[in-house]
């Protein structure tokens, strides 16, 4: 399987509505705390917009709900795994992502079969508080040896300055958020990043 080497991840269908028409091809939501009514609407609004402009959603943690509403691909961070249901989710035939931190956490993810491994965080990130440090490049050259030939994905950090950076240490997909949703033009800086990734995908 081969991913987009652009991967966006936003937390409403809001954004995905504004961004994925600019050439988006590859884009996660994930949305935390949310009633399941919300949610539903969520995935309904961002997996037709997804649809009409040829890009792949993935739906984080909410793997029933992905089931439920027809979608084909979801991700999953270490603890979601934990209470996860693998073979409902391969029986609907949804691909799987999984998120990674350090090597008991690439085992567990590798023993799960998914169909793309995600490390982080690359760069020290402010999204969210995390007990990992940054990992570096060096780890992401490691990662890729390890998971091949599975794709791997970096996020964390990640800004247009240090994309190639990561291509060139074993990445195949680059995940940004604050890069662009915290950025004073998201629709330029969305350009940005898919004119950069070009030469990548």
């Amino acid at each position: 399987m081969k991913l987009d080497p652009f991967y966006l991840i936003v937390d409403s269908a809001e954004w995905i509505e504004r961004l994925v028409p600019l050439g988006v091809k590859l884009v996660q939501l994930r949305i935390k705390d949310r009633p399941e009514a919300g949610l539903r609407r969520e995935i309904r609004t961002a997996k037709a917009v997804c649809e009409r402009h040829g890009c792949q959603l993935i739906v984080n943690d909410y793997w029933r709900l992905a089931i439920d509403e027809g979608c084909d691909f979801v991700h999953l961070g270490q603890e979601d795994l934990a209470d996860a249901s693998l073979d409902a989710i391969r029986a609907a035939g949804l691909k799987l992502g999984l998120s990674t931190h350090d090597e008991t956490e690439l085992e567990t993810a590798l023993a799960a079969k998914p169909d793309y491994v995600a490390l982080g965080p690359i760069y020290p990130t402010i999204l969210k508080q995390m007990k990992w440090d940054a990992q570096g490049l060096p780890r992401l050259s490691a990662w890729r040896e390890r998971v091949a030939p599975l794709p791997l994905v970096a996020i964390g950090g990640l800004n247009i300055e240090r994309i190639d950076g990561v291509f060139e240490h074993g990445a195949d997909s680059a995940a940004v958020v604050t890069d662009i949703t915290l950025n004073a033009d998201p629709e330029g800086r969305t350009r940005q990043w898919i004119a950069k990734t070009a030469r990548w995908r």
